[in-house]
């Protein structure tokens, strides 16, 4: 049964920042709205996807709304925020994104994950900057290739690929994607949704409809608004960050940065064995 309602949850990605039209953030999951059934208009869409969230904000503010207005089909992409908060924490996240997924596909709705590349590859960053960061994310999306399993999520693998070092893809932040990015999403979603009878329009053009930005343009961005934008993610991460890193380049010298993989490993692991403990406790299968 095709859904009729249709609600996205996340972050800037969600919200369609690097893809503007008349004014105003389209994105990925409004071009995936307006393909999923033939008449553009047969399926309700509600973007409750906000800048800056992270799975906190959608645990406890963009769920409750979702779950009112009862979607057929929910996307949950989020989770980059969290890597860039002095506060992150794989344990905290996996049990926030355990209770979204659980509280949509309760209510019967089919739901739509996506893992995404780390935020220090794609801001270019050198390596003991980036590989922390890198560790973080990929700790993130071990928890939601996990958990999109266990919900039997319609997955998308978007964290490797051609589409993260083509820069035609990406906006000048190098973070979100441009309109060809998101474009690049909608349809890879939209094939997924339709190897499972979820989508019968015409998939997302590919190609975009407005001219990409003057190189002009997107320095300009970049040095007033995307600087902003950066800066007030990293803000409180950045002392901790030159730690994390000043302990990557000590494990490096030593040729044990093995240890560094292993512990976040670990830490995946455990964070996913505490929602096992906790599912046998309650009773739940």
């Amino acid at each position: 049964m095709r859904p009729s309602r249709f609600v996205a949850l996340g972050d800037s990605l969600t919200e369609g920042v690097g893809d503007r039209v008349a004014g105003r953030w389209r994105g990925w999951a409004a071009l995936l709205a307006a393909s999923l059934d033939e008449s553009p208009r047969a399926v309700r869409f509600t973007n409750l996807a906000v800048s800056g969230a992270q799975t906190r904000d959608v645990l406890e503010r963009q769920l409750p709304a979702a779950l009112a207005l009862r979607p057929g089909l929910v996307s949950v992409v989020v989770g980059v925020n969290d890597t860039l908060r002095r506060t992150f924490d794989i344990r905290a996240v996996a049990a926030r994104l355990d209770e979204v997924y659980a509280s949509c596909t309760g209510q019967g709705a089919v739901l739509l994950t996506a893992c995404l590349p780390d935020p220090g590859a794609m801001l270019g960053l050198p390596g003991a900057l980036a590989r922390p960061l890198a560790r973080r994310q990929r700790a993130v999306n071990a928890v939601v290739h996990a958990l999109s399993d266990r919900y039997g999520a319609v997955h998308l693998h978007a964290c490797e690929g051609d589409w993260i070092t083509d820069r035609a893809m990406w906006s000048a932040d190098r973070l979100h994607p441009g309109e060809r990015g998101h474009r690049q999403l909608a349809h890879r979603f939209h094939a997924l949704l339709r190897e499972h009878g979820l989508a019968t329009g015409p998939a997302p053009a590919l190609e975009p409809e407005s001219p990409a930005p003057t190189a002009r343009a997107s320095l300009w961005w970049l040095a007033t608004a995307g600087t902003g934008w950066v800066a007030r993610r990293c803000t409180d991460l950045l002392p901790q960050l030159l730690m994390l890193a000043a302990d990557e380049v000590r494990h490096h010298a030593r040729g044990t940065s093995i240890r560094l993989d292993l512990r976040t490993s670990a830490a995946v692991s455990a964070a996913l064995a505490a929602l096992a403990a906790g599912d046998q406790r309650r009773g739940v299968a």
